[in-house]
C-alpha cells in the first residue's frame, strides 16, 4: 500500500471495499485512474474480497486482434471507432455475466476512460440485464480529479516512465503531449488544465449513475513501483474471441458507414440520456 492509512483517501477506498459490488475508475490517461485501481484493489483483498479488473487497454487488444478487428487497425497509434463501439458493446453483457456469475465478495474494478467513447457504454442508461446493475448503489463511478500541481506531477512521471518503464505496460501508456490534447478535447479550447471544468464534464456524463468527485493533491510515494504491479491475485474480464468478433459485427449493421461511426464516437460527450 501506498497511501497513509490515516488519510481521508484511504478512508475513500476503504469504503469502497466494503460497500461497493462494482467500482470504475473514470476519466482521462494521466489523472492517477491506473494506481486508485492498485491501491483499492490492495485494500478489498486485505478485506478478504477476491479482485476481477476490467481495463480498457486488456479488452481493446482482443478486438483488434480478432479476424473482423484486423479490418480496423490502429491510425496512428489511435484505435479505430469500431473497435471502441464493439468493447463497449461487449462490456455491458460481460459486467451483467459477471455478477450473475461471481459470489458476492467478489468485487470488480474497473477503468473507464470514457473520452472518444472508450466505455462511455458504462454510463448511459440501456435496456438491457446490465442497466439495474449499473444504477444500483453498490456500483460506483469515481472520477478522481487531481490538483493543478498534481497534475503536472503526473505528467512529468509519464514522460519518466516512457523512457524507464517499469512494467510493460507502462510503454502504452499515452506520453504528455497526448495528455494535455486529450484534455483540450475535454475543454474545448487551449485553456491550461483546470480541476474544476475536468470535474465538471465528468459529472455531466454521469448524471445516471451513482457517481463521486474524488479530489488528488497529495503525491504518492510510487516513485519505484508501477500502477500495474499487484502484489495480490488478481482475474482480468477479458472477451473471447468470438464474443470480439459478434460484437464487431453487430457495430458494422447498426453503423455501416464510416460517418456512422464517427457520429457515434464524437457523440461520447453527450450527457446521459
Amino acid at each position: 500500500m501506498l497511501i497513509d492509512e490515516g488519510s481521508p483517501l484511504f478512508a475513500a477506498l476503504a469504503a469502497l471495499a466494503c460497500d461497493a459490488r462494482l467500482v470504475f475508475f473514470a476519466g482521462l490517461p494521466g489523472t492517477g485512474k491506473s494506481l486508485l485501481i492498485r491501491e483499492l484493489a490492495h485494500v478489498a483483498h486485505a478485506q478478504g474480497r477476491r479482485i476481477h479488473l476490467l481495463q480498457w487497454d486488456v479488452a481493446r487488444p482482443v478486438f483488434e486482434a480478432s479476424d473482423a478487428g484486423r479490418r480496423y487497425p490502429l491510425a496512428g497509434g489511435v484505435t479505430h471507432g469500431v473497435i471502441r463501439l464493439a468493447v463497449g458493446r461487449w462490456a455491458r453483457a460481460a459486467v451483467a455475466r459477471w455478477h450473475v456469475e461471481h459470489a458476492a465478495a467478489d468485487l470488480l474494478i474497473g477503468e473507464t476512460p470514457f473520452i472518444g467513447h472508450r466505455l462511455i457504454d458504462l454510463a448511459r442508461p440501456g435496456g438491457d440485464d446490465a442497466e439495474p446493475l449499473l444504477a444500483s448503489p453498490s456500483t460506483r463511478f469515481v472520477v478522481p480529479v487531481p490538483s493543478r500541481a498534481l497534475r503536472e506531477h503526473l505528467e512529468r512521471e509519464r514522460a519518466r516512465r516512457a523512457r524507464d518503464p517499469l512494467h510493460p505496460r507502462e510503454r502504452e501508456d499515452a506520453p504528455p503531449e497526448v495528455l494535455r490534447a486529450l484534455w483540450r478535447e475535454v475543454a474545448g479550447d487551449d485553456r491550461p488544465y483546470d480541476p474544476d471544468v475536468y470535474r465538471q464534464a465528468y459529472e455531466r456524463l454521469l448524471t445516471r449513475r451513482h457517481a463521486t468527485a474524488l479530489a488528488l493533491d497529495t503525491v504518492l510515494p510510487a516513485r519505484a513501483v508501477s500502477a500495474y504491479d499487484f502484489r495480490i491475485a488478481t482475474t482480468d474480464l477479458v472477451p473471447t474471441a468470438d464474443e470480439a468478433t459478434r460484437c464487431i459485427g453487430e457495430v458494422e449493421k447498426s453503423h455501416p458507414e464510416p460517418a456512422d461511426v464517427q457520429r457515434a464516437v464524437d457523440g461520447w460527450r453527450l450527457p446521459a440520456g
